[in-house]
């Protein structure tokens, strides 16, 4: 069985969805503002955890979650989803170096589709992979939520950088 939340952040809602054991299955950006809260009360409960470590990553007090992940995902996404957990929080890589990772350089556009299907951002750090060239390229949640969660752990507030190097 799954449970679902919603929760608010400054970036929209985002539907957080668990199974009976509370380990992750999605992260979705819903790009509007929903009500927030579950359905029930246990689902309240078997998110709780995943929301307040949400929580904490968004208010900056967070860079390493904790929690149990059960994302679906081809012998190749998972690998791909492993290499992308391994970004350190305020970095990026490129999808040829995640690539190059896995034994490959020709897999980089693969690397791409599979980071692309990530069911859970931010936990599994997707916005963290960038282009070659430095740009930010392709994100489910938009390129605008991308640019800010990489802001948020450079430490930029209100457009002056406190801290981290994203780049």
């Amino acid at each position: 069985m799954l449970h679902r939340t919603v929760m608010a952040t400054e970036l929209g809602s985002v539907e957080v969805v668990v199974d009976d054991h509370g380990a992750v299955k999605r992260i979705e950006f819903t790009g509007t503002q929903r009500p927030t809260g579950a359905l029930n009360g246990l689902a309240e409960r078997r998110c709780a955890m995943v929301v307040r470590q949400l929580s904490e990553y968004f208010e900056g007090s967070r860079h390493h979650f904790e929690l149990a992940l059960a994302p679906a995902g081809s012998e190749f996404q998972q690998s791909v989803w492993d290499r992308v957990l391994r970004i350190p929080y305020g970095t990026t890589r490129s999808y040829g170096e995640i690539a190059r990772d896995l034994g490959d350089i020709g897999l980089a556009r693969a690397v791409g589709a599979a980071n692309g299907a990530n069911p859970i951002p931010v936990i599994i750090p997707c916005h963290r992979v960038i282009g070659a060239d430095g740009s930010l390229v392709g994100y489910g949640g938009g390129l605008a939520v991308k640019r800010r969660l990489l802001e948020l752990e450079a430490g930029v507030v209100g457009g002056r950088q406190t801290g981290l190097d994203f780049g």
